[in-house]
């Protein structure tokens, strides 16, 4: 029988940790494998070490690491021959080790993760934000450049063969270690036959904010452990010309020129919208499109401030929530 070893890092998540772990393991149950359920605590101060060890998971408490180091601990003490990382607060579906597990031993991909969706009861930027990643179930899983950890699939070897996460990122380990999962020949797949859920959705405008600041600091520690690349550039310069525009149609403003601060205003929507359309096109839904242009002009915004942030040392402290 295979064993799987699920490696999940947390803080503060005794909200959600009972269901991530019943549902891995039913999981692993209708998959017919054997599994090892290991949460990697990052200091929590809530029940959450309590309530996983109430449900057979080993726990290791490892205050003040980064993500990365925490989810390579946790794989540190995996016994497993496959490896799978999700986080906290994810609930996966009965058949995602049985559809992952099959589309591996059929040769199609060698690293796999499920599309994530909200519940029903979150907000609407949240489940917006979310289900920009979606794609329409068309039965047919999709290559991919990276994979998110929010929940990943692959063999102990590959993960070996690379070294594991990189413990000096603050986020972006997922993205980080895909990318160098696939210079080595990796095959990456993201699978929408089922989805996760991700229960720890932003609950206010605040937290998303603060989360996708966070994200997108992780861009200059990417260029530099992958060297300067217009993939990971792309975002962070356009971001950084938005704020160049808005203040230029500031200046324009207040020197007595309107119409070119209009223009110039509107030149910062089109990213936006460009983005917004192509996320959207896919699910035919105008009030999804709208939606995703609101936030994808906050969050390019968001980008350029985090990538200034970065280039002046700022180094926000944030626990590995996983």
């Amino acid at each position: 029988m295979n064993r799987i070893s699920i490696v999940i890092p947390m803080y503060n998540e005794a909200r959600h940790i009972a269901r991530t772990l019943l549902a891995a393991q039913h999981a692993a149950d209708t998959a017919n494998v054997e599994c090892e359920l290991i949460v990697v605590d990052n200091g929590s101060d809530d029940q959450g070490p309590q309530i996983a060890r109430q449900f057979g998971a080993q726990v290791l408490v490892l205050p003040g690491l980064l993500i990365g180091a925490l989810r390579n601990r946790g794989a540190a003490i995996a016994s497993g021959e496959w490896l799978a990382f999700i986080d906290a607060d994810i609930e996966m579906p009965e058949n995602w080790l049985k559809l992952l597990l099959d589309l591996e031993s059929g040769g199609q991909a060698d690293v796999i993760g499920l599309d994530l969706h909200t519940p029903a009861e979150a907000p609407w930027y949240a489940d917006a934000w979310q289900r920009r990643t979606l794609r329409p179930n068309t039965r047919s899983p999709h290559a991919v450049q990276w994979l998110p950890s929010s929940n990943l699939l692959m063999r102990r070897g590959w993960f070996d063969k690379v070294g594991g996460f990189n413990e000096q990122l603050r986020t972006g380990e997922d993205k980080e270690l895909t990318m160098r999962l696939a210079d080595a020949g990796a095959k990456l797949l993201s699978v929408n036959q089922s989805v996760a859920l991700h229960w720890g959705y932003e609950g206010s405008w605040r937290e998303w904010m603060g989360k996708e600041l966070w994200r997108q600091g992780s861009h200059l520690q990417l260029l530099r452990t992958h060297g300067l690349s217009l993939r990971l550039l792309r975002f962070p310069l356009l971001s950084i010309g938005a704020w160049i525009l808005d203040f230029m149609a500031i200046s324009a403003l207040f020197n007595g020129f309107p119409h070119h601060a209009v223009f110039m205003l509107m030149l910062t929507s089109l990213p936006a919208l460009v983005l917004s359309l192509r996320q959207s096109a896919k699910h035919h839904d105008t009030l999804l499109t709208l939606q995703l242009w609101g936030l994808h002009w906050v969050r390019l915004h968001l980008a350029g401030a985090a990538f200034i942030l970065s280039l002046c040392h700022w180094n926000a402290r944030r626990p590995a929530r996983g």
